[in-house]
């Protein structure tokens, strides 16, 4: 018994190892460019009904935690079913390794939120730079498991996140397109790299 639980411990260590040395593909362009448009609609949403995100920061905060949520939901439930079709018996692997690259980045965007929302609310002004920072870390770490081009989306919200934070002011804190414009560009970025380069035609 105890030899049949080693090399089953042994087996899942190999699948393990082979999926991180294989390119994920399961990232599908459809569903980033859809979350970019839904950050492009939670802008808007924003301007039209939050009329002084400064004032109102439990609506601000609340409009982009759902909508984070909602692309979170859309991207995972796409690539749980790309990669079930795609990577085939290694597909509980593959998602696994890549879920281990972002999950770091997405845990410290919570984190970040709610300390500076709980304890450092004059400084909310940041989190729209601070978030893109973080996006762009996890990006980063992911790399390793995509096509070579990915990179690119990390360096845009890197950049964008940097500008956010160098441009922001009083009169344009927490403004709906420091969080509307970089998100949808990066987002309809990573789709185009996607298609380009993650992803054959007939596979979308």
């Amino acid at each position: 018994m105890h030899d049949l639980e080693r090399a089953l411990t042994d087996i899942q260590a190999v699948r393990s190892q082979i999926a991180r040395g294989t390119q994920f593909r399961g990232y599908g362009p459809v569903a980033f460019a859809a979350t970019g448009i839904l950050a492009l609609t939670a802008a808007v949403l924003q301007a039209i009904f939050i009329e002084d995100p400064r004032a109102e920061t439990a609506a601000y905060l609340m409009l982009w935690i759902v909508t984070a949520m909602l692309s979170t939901f859309i991207i995972g439930i796409d690539v749980l079913t790309r990669s079930r079709r795609i990577h085939s018996g290694l597909a509980n692997e593959m998602v696994q390794a890549a879920a281990e690259q972002l999950l770091p980045s997405l845990v410290a965007g919570v984190l970040l939120t709610f300390v500076l929302a709980r304890f450092a609310p004059q400084s909310l002004w940041m989190l729209p730079g601070l978030w893109q920072i973080v996006l762009s870390l996890g990006i980063f770490a992911s790399c390793r498991l995509l096509p070579a081009p990915f990179v690119a989306a990390g360096i845009w919200y890197l950049g964008a996140g940097l500008v956010c934070l160098a441009l922001t002011n009083e009169s344009n804190a927490l403004s709906p397109w420091m969080m509307g414009l970089p998100f949808t560009a990066g987002q309809l970025l990573a789709a185009g790299l996607i298609r380009l380069y993650g992803a054959s035609r007939d596979e979308d």
